[in-house]
Order: structure tokens, then sequence, then C-alpha cells
């Protein structure tokens, strides 16, 4: 059966690959959510007046790939100690955040949280939040896939981020 899940973890472009690169995973979209314009662009985002956090929308075959093990990447896709954004990407529009669409996804992600917090990998807390999820609004198609249509430009974006993981998840990381 298929499901969604909505993640944000700074700018949507270095959100996509670890997902996308997922057995059972049908699609990732770049987007934007938790605002109130309607239909929002990139530049009105980019703005801070709409409201909107950079997004990532999941669909997945969850008899393949579980919510439990999509948090999982999340968490090691991100810097969940800091709230004002990620890494060079900084703002509301970038603040991390785990969008849940119902009571098992928000209850996945609350223990999680709280496993990460109890785990002593961070010494700081852990402040990415845990919100309902908004309407999902898809981004502009030279958003979609960029890894895959500029590798340079996004390897140079992820850069700081890879090596942030790097540090705090080691091996983990696949």
């Amino acid at each position: 059966m298929t499901e969604k899940a909505i993640f944000a973890g700074g700018c949507f472009w270095c959100m996509i690959q670890p997902f996308d690169q997922q057995p059972g995973i049908i699609s990732v979209t770049s987007g934007y959510t938790g605002g109130h314009t309607a239909n929002p662009t990139y530049e009105q985002v980019k703005s801070h007046r709409t409201g909107h956090t950079e997004a990532v929308e999941i669909i997945f075959d969850d008899q393949i790939i579980s919510y439990e093990k999509l948090v999982e990447i999340y968490w090691q896709q991100t810097d969940p100690t800091d709230a004002l954004g990620q890494f060079e990407d900084r703002g509301d529009n970038y603040r991390p955040v785990i969008f849940y669409l119902n009571e098992q996804q928000k209850e996945i992600a609350e223990k999680s949280k709280q496993e990460l917090q109890n785990s002593g990998r961070f010494k700081e807390k852990i402040v990415t939040t845990i919100e309902p999820a908004a309407v999902f609004y898809p981004a502009e198609d030279y958003h979609q896939d960029f890894y895959k249509k500029e590798p340079k430009r996004y390897e140079k974006a992820h850069e700081l981020r890879g090596e942030f993981l790097e540090k705090k998840w080691e091996k983990e990381i696949k």
C-alpha cells in the first residue's frame, strides 16, 4: 500500500537524494508546506512572508520501506539541534520539521525524537518540531530532482551538510 511522508530539513535540494535512492520509494517531490499563501512560488517563500517551509513529500510502498525507516533516514540528513535553519540555509523556511499525516506517524516521530535525545549523540536539545501536515505545494520543475539535473551545484550545496553528517553519523549513513 502506498503512503505519504513529509519532511523539512533545510534546502529541499539536499533532501531528495537520501530518500530517492531507497527501495520502496515511489516519488520524492520538492515543495512548500505550512504557510498561509496558496500556490506559493520559490521567490515568495524565499521572502519569508508566506510562512512556508521548504520540504519534501515522499510517496512510498509501506510493504517495502516503513515510515519508521524514513524517520531514521530523516534524522541522518539534518542537524536536529538547529531550529533556525539547516547548515548554510538560514531562516524559518529552512527549519527542521517532521510533518505527520496521522496519529501513527505522530507517535513514531515523537518516539524516535525522544530516542535520539536520549542517545547522547547530540549534547544540545533536539529542537526539530513534529507538526500536523498542511497543504503541500510542489515546487517549480527546476527544483525537482535537482541532484540529477545539476550534480555539480548539488554537490556544492550539500558540502557543509555532508561534513556535519559524516561527523555525527559516521558509519550509519548509507
